[in-house]
């Protein structure tokens, strides 16, 4: 199931002040003084400037993070690469049944892959389902044409037919809820001496299609708080540490993101492909310690990092590629040999 953002983040509020932290809302940063260890904040409320003096700082404030861009403006080598996709993303509402009960199956992703765009379904908990329309911001189709609630419906009913009957406030949806565009942010440095260290979004801005950007900003926190207890409290090197294992792991899980598009949206429509995936589980079950699939790599291990999963995929692709081109493979996947074939590839 899918989990409330708000209510998460209000129980992570609860728990910090729980252990002592202390949380002020509506604060803007403005500037950094990094030789006086000074931060200066505008109150959005009455637009007051208030300087804190801090000896450690942490730049979570998002994809668009203020704390970064100084920090980049005030670095002479700092590198910065930002990736917009040309489809924006819409949310959408599958109301639960008149008792409660999911309209569809409660234990499923739910993926209406149409080529080049697509509409998701995820459950929540209390019956209803998250659908979120994955669509071009140009073209034809696209947000832009559909312009008029009689464009969308007609499009809706054209397109995703059976879904259509699910979602009696769609017209509402399409128009009171943000048209928001996915963006990619790669960086570095993340840190800066032993005083700054970027984390979350901030640091790793991904496309949301491995549903991992929230999971990988806990990791950077997880692997944080064991190099706290590693090294003392030695903050250079902490973050150091932080950064040289990290920044590699954040690359990594925002390029299997922008894969994992393209296989959501045209790919799990291909016979051929999900001939591919049904070989890959088959192969899995049987030798689960040799092939893991990379979905679970990056999802359920937590032992296999993002960057060791990306190379691992890598290399799974390359050998399930050969296998998909043998003669006649459509009839013969369950063949001996193409169990040895694989295992031999593996071995190399």
């Amino acid at each position: 199931n899918s989990v409330s953002r708000a209510q998460l983040n209000c129980k992570l509020m609860d728990l910090a002040e729980e252990h002592g932290a202390q949380i002020i809302f509506n604060q803007k940063c403005e500037s950094i003084n990094w030789n006086k260890n000074e931060i200066l904040l505008e109150d959005t409320g009455n637009q007051s400037l208030s300087t804190v003096h801090f000896n450690l700082l942490f730049g979570s404030d998002g994809a668009y993070a203020a704390t970064r861009l100084t920090h980049q403006l005030q670095h002479n080598r700092f590198q910065y690469n930002q990736y917009y996709i040309d489809f924006g993303y819409k949310e959408l509402n599958i109301p639960p049944g008149k008792d409660g009960s999911f309209l569809l199956e409660k234990n499923a992703l739910h993926i209406w892959p149409r080529g080049n765009y697509m509409m998701i379904a995820l459950p929540n908990m209390n019956g209803s389902f998250t659908c979120t329309l994955f669509f071009p911001f140009e073209g034809n189709p696209s947000f832009e044409m559909l312009d008029t609630k009689e464009k969308v419906t007609a499009f809706f009913k054209q397109t995703f037919t059976d879904a259509v009957p699910l979602m009696p406030t769609l017209e509402e949806d399409f128009f009171n809820n943000p048209t928001s565009s996915l963006v990619t942010v790669k960086c570095f440095p993340w840190i800066r001496d032993d005083k700054f260290a970027l984390i979350g979004d901030a640091a790793h801005a991904m496309v949301p299609f491995f549903g991992q950007g929230m999971n990988c900003g806990f990791e950077d926190c997880s692997v944080l708080n064991s190099l706290i207890d590693k090294h003392d409290g030695n903050w250079k090197n902490i973050l150091n540490k932080y950064q040289e294992l990290r920044k590699p792991d954040g690359d990594a899980i925002c390029d299997l993101a922008l894969n994992n598009f393209v296989e959501m949206r045209d790919k799990v429509a291909n016979p051929k492909f999900l001939l591919q995936k049904k070989i890959e589980a088959n192969f899995s079950n049987k030798y689960p310690d040799k092939w893991i699939p990379l979905y679970s790599q990056v999802t359920f291990s937590t032992q296999i990092r993002y960057s060791e999963a990306l190379v691992n995929g890598k290399k799974q692709e390359d050998i399930m590629q050969q296998v998909m081109a043998l003669p006649n493979i459509e009839n013969c996947w369950q063949d001996e040999a193409i169990e040895k074939m694989i295992l031999e590839k593996l071995n190399k």
